[in-house]
């Protein structure tokens, strides 16, 4: 079991066209395949375009063709030995709206699982998208994973409850050019100890640019900014001294401390602790 885990962040261009949208996102993975990559990681809509942007109305949407680029995505997976995580549109059961969602496509170019956003916003729950039920975590090479998508990342139960699952590295894409979704996934990675990929998509002139940031909050790399198509590789290394103390202390501290019970030892009674309308007495 390696210890040191490759991980391509990818910033790509989303377009309308989806058989565009697959034939660049192949040739991301054989980038990343070729930079020795492990995983590659893919924004928001990645492959099916974003609403509001790349699609009108659910009418517009090949449904058929969607399906056929993910399948021939899974196979180019396969193919490299890539594991892949993408952005792309679930259909439901007519009538119900389709789920905002990352698959999780095998080295074998197996589908072994699927985030569905949960925490929708006013518009998607009324126009666009059914949420999703639950968290979801899928392990490579002893390290474990977790998913996030685009305004998750202000809520931090979210990434607490990632915690709680151990993960190693939360997975977070997003379709956005907000520089506050850096600086938040930064935090929520320092406060829980986790690495953090983030995974934007190439729009012109953007204030934010995909990267991997440590388990300290600190910047690893970031893709190139100017709405161009890029990727970062790095590597998620739980042995790397740099990240001793987030890793090997803080992070079970934290635990520790969520959970109460070293402070629950240490609670005393006492008159002067209960009284809280004066001075103490010297």
């Amino acid at each position: 079991m390696a210890s040191v885990f490759p991980i391509a962040t990818v910033q790509s261009i989303v377009t309308s066209d989806v058989r565009e949208n697959g034939r660049h996102i192949r040739d991301l993975m054989s980038s990343a395949s070729e930079a020795g990559c492990r995983l590659a990681h893919f924004p928001e809509g990645a492959l099916s375009g974003y609403v509001k942007s790349q699609i009108e109305n659910w009418a517009v949407v090949d449904w058929k063709l969607l399906r056929e680029e993910l399948v021939a995505i899974a196979a180019h997976a396969a193919h490299l030995g890539l594991w892949t995580v993408i952005g792309c549109n679930h259909r439901l059961t007519p009538p119900h709206p389709p789920h905002n969602s990352l698959y999780v496509i095998s080295h074998e170019g197996r589908l072994v699982g699927r985030y569905d956003k949960r925490l929708c916003s006013n518009t998607e729950l009324a126009d666009w998208y059914t949420p999703g039920r639950s968290a979801v975590t899928f392990d490579v090479d002893g390290v474990r994973f977790g998913m996030m998508l685009c305004i998750e990342v202000q809520f931090p139960e979210l990434f607490l409850e990632y915690g709680r699952m151990e993960v190693d590295c939360v997975l977070f894409s997003a379709y956005s050019d907000d520089p506050m979704f850096r600086l938040l996934s930064r935090a929520h990675a320092a406060t829980n100890n986790f690495w953090l990929s983030l995974s934007t998509p190439a729009l012109p002139a953007s204030r934010l640019s995909a990267g991997l940031i440590g388990p300290d909050g600190a910047l690893l790399a970031t893709a190139s900014e100017g709405g161009k198509p890029s990727l970062v590789c790095d590597r998620i290394d739980k042995d790397d001294p740099r990240f001793g103390i987030a890793i090997a202390k803080a992070r079970p501290w934290r635990a520790a401390a969520r959970a109460g019970g070293i402070y629950a030892e240490r609670l005393v009674i006492d008159a002067r602790s209960d009284d809280r309308s004066s001075f103490f007495d010297a």
